[in-house]
């Protein structure tokens, strides 16, 4: 599952909410060992989700960097590139 949790900072246009919130999401999933929690837990499971998502935003818009911002299609197309050489694809 963490593998799936893309970096965010420093992209040119920024990170959405929206993927602010898969990767909260994510985080959520690993920790709980629960890729989909129960009725009973579902309103934890969401709360969790939600502050995650408030923290790791607040992080990305305090965090300072001099880099240049990433290319997203760049980026892609290096992380296609290391499947192909890692899975033989």
């Amino acid at each position: 599952m963490c593998r799936n949790i893309r970096q965010l900072h420093n992209f040119e246009p920024p990170a959405t909410t929206s993927e602010v919130e898969a990767a909260a999401l994510q985080y959520v999933r690993k920790v709980s060992g629960s890729a989909k929690p129960s009725q009973a837990n579902q309103e934890a499971f969401d709360r969790a989700v939600a502050e995650v998502a408030h923290a790791t935003q607040h992080l990305l818009d305090a965090l300072v960097t001099s880099a240049p911002p990433k290319d997203r299609e760049v980026e892609a197309a290096k992380a296609r590139a290391r499947a192909q050489v890692r899975y033989g694809r």
